[in-house]
């Protein structure tokens, strides 16, 4: 110890060292610049004089032959001048135009040398017009608007440090200030030195005696001079209090003149006054020594005995000597450091040394010091001018209630119960200030604060009733309130570290909740994981409505997100927990309506984008719950299903007549799009259900044409309702949804023709209905598919290539469906199987070549009759294509009569075509106006 004393010694004998050579430097370097302004100055005199003579030649030159012209001339007199004069009435006035001869040439004068280096001005040009007046001007420049200023970077911690540490050395009396901290460090080496030579003969107490009588005599003249020479006296008080200090730690440590509780006691005085002192002389600096010197005593004069009641002790009345202080001063600094100090030690007392045993003296001291923190930041308030009590101690105000009920929840790690009672206490205790504050002026700040601290504390104690989650919990709760003081107060900080304590909270939470197992006896969402994670929740979405009001849109978004995944985390999980596994999507379809419509709601009085999205995503997840729904139970609406479908009918209309409030109609648009692209896919899952079962109740079943039928009649009346009543699928946007008819309809049409051409591989049997080649339910129900298409083809909003391309595309769907129903004929009435083997039977071709030839001349006829020639090329080309087929396929059938049918019905198709249309009709324009050609009519 002696050493480190020594060394600090010398240490701190450099500062003054280095001073004054930074003094001589600088004097040198004044010097120095004081010579650089005399030269300069010189330098601008001699330019000055040379520039006056410069300016003095040409007046001079001018001024010699101005006697031999007429008078106010300069020029020769030729007896114009009298000739123009006011008496002659010739001239009215106007004096007449005269030459001006040019001027001679400059002539500098030989003798004198000044001229020979300085011309002459030349005369003075006309002025120039604007520049708007010439005939090219060019427009006027746009003006620039002008550049938004830079924000100030924020300084770095290093900077911050090294300016303080340069504020000290050049504010103030600095050189008072380094003479005590030389004297200082002098006075403790010169008493070790002395010590180990023996060069002093005096007894040690007298000794000490004396350097204490100097300090004491150093004191009361720095306390004299107190008004005169403020700086030097308030430094030298607070070096002598510090000599002071060090002979009574000599005398207890070194030489054991003083027993421990007399340097205790001493110390205690010595630190008081120094107290005193400073909030009579109003020394921030000096209160501070005092309180580091206060916490630290017990830390120099400790002997061991680990007396944990004394300790506390003393840390109280140096607490109440910091409350004493506050009541007289703001000095935020020395709360700070009380603050760091008793809770610190505190804390590292608490690990390394407290056992259950020691609560009953433990506590009281932990209830103190709340209380002593508690008050000081009111005083802090009061002490403050009445427009600045705003300006709260955010470190305090939050940090206060997190420190000291995560120590008491170190007190009562074994008793939640007792834990959760004290929360409510300590909510009702900030529940009354919050209230107090509210009726006075200019504490609103401080009131909202502790009215957020009293709802996140009475929010806390049902967690900690019912689990052991209490340090996730508050340090969510924290984290919300300090962004929540960082955006009012604009300070990165506190916004900084409530985000990390959200962190902290969630990681916290998942490292509980990892080895928790919730007992199958817990009430449901009556324990404590599904609480603290609730909290969790309700904290994200605390810190994304103080971002949103804060214009911070993108971290509000962040924290939404955020807190949107705890609360279906923590209702997913628990319903997962206590709901049957046959009811779980049931409960989760609730849960999403739930959710979606708390968003709606909220958007209705706040709008905002994520909040209807958040309606949008229920109704989108409300899909594959019914896929699930029917994987489980067969059908949506089996079970709990049906309330689950009801709730979810009723809030989500209820949502989408929220979603009309607000300026941006794109969500509200979409969220009733994905709303009517969802009710039909649920009555189509329940149509196939009871498709299903009735197949099973009938002895030979139900035939598949019946199952599509199920499947796609909802999109039918659906596609018929956007075509023929869109207004009853605009409620309740009205006319805002109206520019998603054009989406919904292609969406749902083109939905419905993948169905149709994924139809015309099925069998398309009408069990128990015989089955009849168009009137069976399949083929009535592709029927109505391409009427339908065929509407909304016609419809005025579709584009020219949508239009140029409706007629031969609708009439390939119709060539598909009649071949379909023809191999359906063949499946059907000539009992081959419907496998590929269809393809390969005689009956099966025949039917497909007579259908198509009937087809193609019916093309044929009608393109001629009426004119139509690209029908008639249609007509022609199939015929081409039945050819072939003929030639291809229907040749290795002439064996039997359906090959022989085949080639007869085409022969004579054919022939009845020759007779009737045997060539196209002609292009328009041509001879034939009613359409039939020539050689038709013949």
């Amino acid at each position: 110890m002696e050493g480190v004393l020594v060394l600090l010694g010398l240490a701190l004998l450099l500062v003054p060292v280095l001073l004054v050579v930074a003094l001589a430097m600088i004097a040198g370097l004044r010097g120095r610049v004081a010579d650089l302004e005399q030269a300069v100055e010189g330098l601008r005199r001699g330019a000055a004089q040379a520039s006056a003579a410069a300016s003095s030649a040409p007046a001079q030159a001018a001024a010699g032959p101005a006697h031999s012209g007429a008078a106010g001339t300069g020029y020769p007199d030729d007896g114009r001048a009298g000739r123009y004069g006011a008496d002659d009435p010739a001239s009215d006035g106007v004096p007449p135009i005269v030459e001006t001869p040019p001027p001679a040439p400059y002539r500098p004068d030989p003798l004198d040398p000044l001229a020979a280096s300085v011309r002459p001005a030349p005369p003075p040009l006309p002025p120039v017009p604007p520049r708007e007046a010439w005939h090219d001007a060019d427009a006027a420049p746009a003006p620039v608007p002008p550049a938004r200023p830079r924000a100030p970077d924020a300084p770095d911690p290093l900077a911050i440090a090294l300016r303080a540490v340069k504020r000290w050395f050049t504010s103030g009396n600095v050189p008072v200030k380094v003479g005590m901290l030389v004297l200082f460090a002098g006075v403790a080496a010169l008493l070790k030195y002395a010590s180990d030579q023996g060069w002093l003969t005096l007894p040690i107490g007298l000794r000490l005696a004396g350097i204490a009588a100097a300090a004491v005599a150093g004191l009361v003249f720095g306390w004299r001079k107190r008004d005169s020479h403020r700086a030097f006296a308030l430094s030298l008080q607070g070096g002598m209090i510090g000599i002071l200090l060090l002979v009574v730690f000599a005398a207890f440590r070194l030489y054991g003149m003083l027993p421990a509780a007399a340097a205790f006691a001493a110390s205690v005085a010595l630190v008081a006054g120094a107290g005193v002192l400073a909030v009579l002389q109003n020394a921030k600096a000096l209160a501070v020594f005092a309180v580091l010197a206060g916490f630290l005593a017990p830390i120099w004069l400790s002997t061991g005995s680990g007396n944990h009641v004394a300790l506390f002790g003393y840390y109280a009345m140096l607490n109440a000597a910091i409350l004493g202080i506050a009541w007289f001063r703001s000095w935020r600094v020395l709360n700070l450091l009380g603050f760091a100090f008793t809770f610190g030690i505190g804390i590292l007392w608490g690990v390394l040394d407290y056992d259950p045993a020691k609560y009953a003296s433990t506590q009281p001291f932990l209830l103190l010091f709340f209380l002593f923190y508690l008050a000081i930041p009111l005083l802090y308030a009061r002490r403050m001018p009445a427009g600045r009590r705003d300006l709260i101690d955010g470190c305090l105000v939050f940090g206060t209630p997190l420190v000291a009920f995560s120590l008491q929840a170190a007190l009562l790690r074994s008793d939640t119960l007792a834990l959760a009672f004290c929360a409510l206490g300590v909510a009702a205790l900030y529940a009354a200030l919050a209230w107090t504050l509210l009726r006075r002026e200019n504490f609103n700040a401080l009131a909202q604060s502790y009215a957020l601290l009293a709802v996140g504390f009475a929010t806390l104690a049902v967690p900690l009733a019912l689990s052991a989650q209490a340090t996730a919990c508050v340090f969510a709760l924290e984290g919300a309130a300090l962004v929540w003081l960082g955006l009012r107060q604009q300070r990165w900080l506190p916004r900084f570290t409530g985000g990390a304590l959200q962190v902290a909270a969630a990681v916290t939470f998942a490292l509980a909740a990892g080895g928790h197992v919730v007992p199958a006896s817990a009430m449901p969402f009556l324990h404590g994981l599904f609480a603290g994670a609730l909290i969790i929740a309700l904290a994200g979405f605390a810190i994304a409505w103080c971002c949103r009001g804060a214009g911070r849109m993108h971290v509000a978004l962040f924290a939404y997100l955020w807190a949107v995944a705890w609360w279906v985390g923590a209702f997913s999980a628990e319903i997962v927990r206590v709901v049957p596994w046959r009811s779980v999507p049931d409960a989760l379809l609730a849960l999403a309506a739930v959710s979606g419509w708390i968003a709606a709601e909220l958007h209705r009085r706040h709008p905002a984008r994520a909040l209807g999205a958040t309606l949008l995503a229920a109704l989108l997840v409300a899909a594959p719950l019914a896929l699930w729904q029917v994987a489980l139970n067969g059908q949506p609406f089996a079970g709990t299903g049906l309330w689950a479908w009801l709730v979810f009918a009723v809030l989500g209309v209820r949502g989408l007549v929220c979603l009309r409030t607000g300026d941006d109609a794109g969500i509200a648009r979409a969220a009733q799009f994905v709303w009517w692209l969802l009710w039909p896919l649920v009555a189509s899952l329940l149509l196939r259900h009871v498709a299903l079962q009735t197949g099973r109740a009938l002895p030979d079943g139900l035939g598949d044409g019946w199952a599509a039928v199920a499947l796609a009649l909802p999109w039918l009346l659906l596609a018929a309702v956007s075509l023929r009543r869109w207004s009853w699928l605009a409620a309740p946007l009205g006319t805002r949804f109206d520019p998603m008819r054009a989406p919904l309809q292609a969406v749902v049409f083109l939905g419905l023709l993948a169905g149709w051409l994924v139809a015309l591989r099925m069998p398309g049997a009408s069990t128990p209905l015989p089955w009849i080649a168009v009137l069976n339910p399949l083929d009535l129900l592709q029927g109505a598919v391409l009427l339908l298409v065929a509407q909304w083809s016609w419809s005025a909003a579709m584009p020219d290539a949508v239009r140029r391309a409706r007629v031969p595309v609708l009439a390939a769907l119709a060539f598909l469906l009649v071949t379909a129903i023809t191999l359906r004929g063949a499946h059907h009435w000539g009992g081959v199987d419907w496998s590929l083997r269809l393809s390969s039977s005689s009956l099966a071709q025949t039917s497909l070549t007579v259908v198509w030839s009937i087809l193609g001349v019916f093309g044929w006829v009608v393109g001629s009759r009426r004119g139509q020639r690209l029908l008639w090329l249609a007509g022609a080309a199939l015929m081409a294509i039945v050819l072939a087929k003929l030639v291809l396929v229907d040749r290795g059938h002439l064996g039997n009569l359906w090959g022989i049918g085949s080639f007869i019905a085409y022969g004579l198709l054919c022939t009845v075509v020759g007779f009737f249309a045997p060539a196209p009709p002609r292009a328009a324009g041509g001879d034939e106006i009613d359409g039939t050609s020539e050689e038709a009519k013949a």
